[in-house]
């Protein structure tokens, strides 16, 4: 077997292998014999079929059986003796000439890029800092009360957070359209589910009362065919109602889960969960700083491969998550993701290699139980992962990612960035 390789462009390689024209002429003929012990054709009995009728019938097929066998096994032999690491699935020429007996092929691939790490001395990453106080457990305890607020009706006119009924009736240049009337509608005022100015005109009005809305759908509004015309609501509001916030009592306590209505357990509780989600943002933004600084520091050449394969993996997560089978989403629209996350692999993957960074058990188990504390049942959350290897796996990885982290904060400058609780837990969901 003859190799030779050629650069290409970036992380291209041309490989061309020419296979023993002798060796592949036997092995054809030894299948033909194994065939013909009990070949079946009509005018002849089982196994007495003559060999220049099966070469005449199945010697192109077997030929290719075995080309392409030795395809895949001269391939993989060839990457070895080379030293090359391919960074995606080859692409095979077939270069054929059985009159001249000569075969062989070209296997064109990427590599995956060789790299030495940046050195990080005199690098700089910030590093948030929070401290949970009063106002901000005063501040969660109100959002709390707002997710259990009641209505009470009204006979006043209307102001900012009541919730008003209405019924309206709009039309373009006098011509109603479609979608443009409604009856009942409930609306609370400030929640800005309205186009901008429908809220704020209603505000002042009082049950019974008419006004008429003059309003520019935006620029960018979802129905294209009204985006930036302006329309002339005719609106009638029926209903008042203020907010009533509930009082943190056992009832209170009780809708939240806790059973006994222990008020200062589920006070606790809170508190607790703020001071969890505290301590995860604080170490989501430390991750994110250090990877940020680690793609800066290491530009890479990434292989089209890779980066293709993670952009549909993206977009097959994204269909699933959203739109299932219906929606069809352009890979292109993940490519920056996808580079991203290809890059910071083999930028980690060559640090835990270097550093021999293995994820630890007991800290698996450790960060396992951590997650499961959220649960109600913590312990099905623990065995559940334990029982299934692509979730443990996944916790894993995220340990090696967490082992990163803390080597590349050792080799850095660390300076501490003060963050409030707001800022820092913004689009939360622990609420």
């Amino acid at each position: 077997m003859q190799v030779s390789v050629e650069a290409g462009e970036g992380l291209e390689r041309r490989m061309k292998i020419d296979l023993p024209f002798e060796q592949i002429a036997v092995e054809v003929e030894k299948r033909l014999q194994q065939f013909a012990r009990n070949a079946r054709l009509p005018g002849f009995r089982p196994g007495k079929v003559p060999m220049k009728l099966l070469q005449k019938r199945f010697g192109e097929r077997v030929y290719h059986e075995v080309f392409g066998e030795m395809v895949q096994s001269s391939f993989v032999d060839a990457l070895e003796r080379e030293s090359l690491q391919p960074a995606g699935m080859p692409q095979i020429e077939p270069e054929i000439d059985l009159e001249g007996q000569k075969v062989g092929f070209t296997a064109i691939f990427e590599v995956m890029p060789e790299f030495e790490l940046a050195a990080l001395s005199g690098r700089v990453v910030k590093r948030p800092v929070c401290e949970l106080k009063d106002d901000d457990f005063d501040t969660m305890m109100l959002r709390l009360r707002e997710q259990r607020k009641t209505w009470d009706t009204v006979d006043r006119p209307c102001q900012p957070g009541d919730r008003v009924e209405v019924s309206f009736a709009g039309t373009l240049d006098g011509e109603a359209f479609e979608g443009g009337s409604a009856s009942g509608l409930q609306i609370e005022l400030g929640s800005g589910r309205m186009i901008p100015g429908f809220e704020d005109g209603l505000v002042g009005m009082a049950p019974g009362e008419e006004r008429a809305l003059d309003l520019t759908f935006p620029e960018s509004y979802q129905a294209t065919h009204l985006a930036g015309k302006q329309a002339r609501f005719e609106v009638t509001l029926t209903v008042v109602e203020e907010p009533r916030l509930p009082e943190v009592d056992a009832e209170f306590a009780r809708s939240f889960g806790i059973e006994d209505g222990d008020v200062e357990r589920f006070t606790s509780d809170v508190k607790a969960n703020m001071e969890r989600e505290l301590a995860d943002r604080v170490q989501d933004r430390t991750k994110e700083a250090v990877m940020d600084l680690l793609l800066e520091a290491n530009q890479i050449q990434l292989p089209k491969a890779l980066v293709q394969s993670e952009a549909e993996s993206m977009a097959e997560q994204m269909t699933k998550r959203f739109g299932g089978g219906k929606l069809e989403l352009p890979h292109t629209l993940f490519e920056t993701g996808a580079r991203r996350r290809v890059a910071l692999g083999l930028i980690l993957g060559k640090i835990i290699k270097e550093q021999g960074l293995v994820a630890d058990p007991q800290r698996v188990r450790s960060l396992i139980e951590q997650m499961a504390a959220t649960y109600d049942q913590p312990q099905a959350f623990i065995d559940y992962h334990y029982r299934d290897r692509e979730r443990l796996g996944a916790v894993e990885s995220r340990v090696l990612e967490d082992l990163v982290v803390e080597y590349v904060l050792g080799q850095v400058e660390v300076e501490d960035e003060a963050v409030d609780f707001a800022a820092l837990t913004s689009n939360s969901q622990l609420a």
